[in-house]
């Protein structure tokens, strides 16, 4: 019996690849699967033939835009994920939600084996495979890039020999992910991590140096999921792809980093995410408002290990789920607007106001009406250092 491979399919080099090589080297029918993430600049009916183009049986493209904002984007908007205080999360928020159509699809067409075309050296490989270990145990999983080792360049050079109809060439050896979170491109002459990115890296976003006038923009949020822009309600889908345009006209959101792989190696990528960090950037100063301190403190090693969990590929673990607990009782009070300009490359925020605000000018200001007690200060302050006097005196006494 003939077995059928339900490949993750993107379009590009590796994937595209991947059709004709598991047909030949597995004898095997492969269905390919896209994932619509509101990408942007990609024809998903192109998309679609292409993969049929290159010999699948099977050609499925999932409109997931909607749900990816909702049930993915938002929860890390919450989790103000950012991946060693920089990194928004933008390919690992989408891996979970490919694996979950994959494993759909394989349901649907009779699919014995998952594939995608992750290399042995990134972190995709775990994103995909570990969400399939929760979620779908029983199939077995193929990477050619890996298990079979491929190099890019055999990849390229097989693709020209099969005549396979992809857009990657010797001449644009770029690697690119891209989603309604962001973008990432890695390889090429980026490798080279004192190579500075030139300005046809990026598409998301326009040069942060040209002259332009500045964009004032209102955030409203409800229990931490933004609501509307500028007083207009919106889903979190058209919230995101409008804050991509508007705060990518101004150049905000360009990532240059050198970042620590799960894998155990260091990699230079280059991302865009205008909307996503113009989102955290409104969301944190909503919550310096809104969450009381203690909360917030310990909330802020909770959103970094959270972002760690997605980043390392466990979603669904039961780690990441009991974090989202926390995360979600953390929200309650996080509603109210937050204004921003966006310019030069920067989402700054400039207002705040919330019903739920805990600021209290009365007890803030240092101006006439000051209803805070200073006098319960100096007892606070001596009973507070207490502690460390008391050491300080012992250590005095030791020498």
């Amino acid at each position: 019996m003939t077995e059928r491979v339900v490949l993750a399919f993107s379009g590009g080099l590796d994937t595209s690849v991947a059709i004709p090589f598991l047909a030949e080297k597995m004898n095997a029918e492969v269905v390919a699967v896209a994932v619509d993430l509101g990408q942007g600049g990609e024809d998903m009916d192109a998309i679609q033939k292409r993969a049929i183009d290159c010999g699948a049986v099977e050609s499925v493209v999932v409109d997931a835009k909607e749900e990816f904002a909702a049930d993915f984007c938002v929860p890390a908007l919450q989790a103000n994920a950012l991946y060693m205080d920089r990194y928004p999360l933008l390919s690992s928020l989408s891996r979970p939600l490919i694996v979950k159509h994959l494993v759909s699809a394989a349901k649907r067409f009779g699919g014995t084996i998952v594939s995608h075309g992750c290399t042995g050296k990134g972190n995709d490989q775990v994103r995909f495979e570990a969400g399939l270990a929760a979620l779908a145990p029983d199939l077995k999983v193929v990477a050619p890039a890996r298990d079979f080792a491929w190099t890019r360049d055999k990849a390229i050079e097989f693709a020209e020999q099969k005549g396979l109809p992809i857009e990657t060439t010797r001449k644009n050896p770029f690697s690119i992910d891209q989603n309604l979170w962001g973008r990432a491109v890695e390889t090429g002459f980026l490798e080279d991590i004192w190579n500075g990115p030139t300005e046809d890296v990026y598409a998301y976003t326009a040069d942060p140096a040209a002259p332009r006038e500045p964009d004032e923009v209102v955030i409203t949020f409800e229990r931490g999921v933004p609501v509307k822009l500028d007083g207009r309600a919106l889903t979190p889908y058209e919230i995101i792809g409008e804050l991509n345009r508007r705060a990518g006209a101004q150049g905000v959101g360009r990532i240059d980093m050198v970042e620590d792989r799960l894998v155990g190696i260091k990699s230079r990528e280059v991302y865009e995410a205008p909307g996503a960090i113009a989102l955290v950037t409104a969301h944190m100063e909503l919550e310096n408002v809104t969450v009381e301190r203690d909360l917030a403190r310990f909330k802020r090693g909770v959103d970094q290990r959270w972002s760690e969990l997605v980043y390392d590929g466990l979603w669904f673990s039961p780690l990441k789920g009991a974090l989202d607990a926390l995360i979600a009782e953390a929200q309650k009070h996080v509603s109210g607007d937050i204004r921003m300009t966006l310019h030069a490359g920067k989402a700054t925020v400039t207002g705040r106001r919330s019903g739920q605000s805990l600021y209290d000018f009365s007890l803030a200001t240092y101006d006439t009406g000051d209803t805070f007690d200073q006098s319960l200060a100096k007892g606070f302050v001596q009973l507070f250092s207490l502690p460390s006097k008391i050491a300080a005196a012992r250590d005095a006494k030791n020498g």
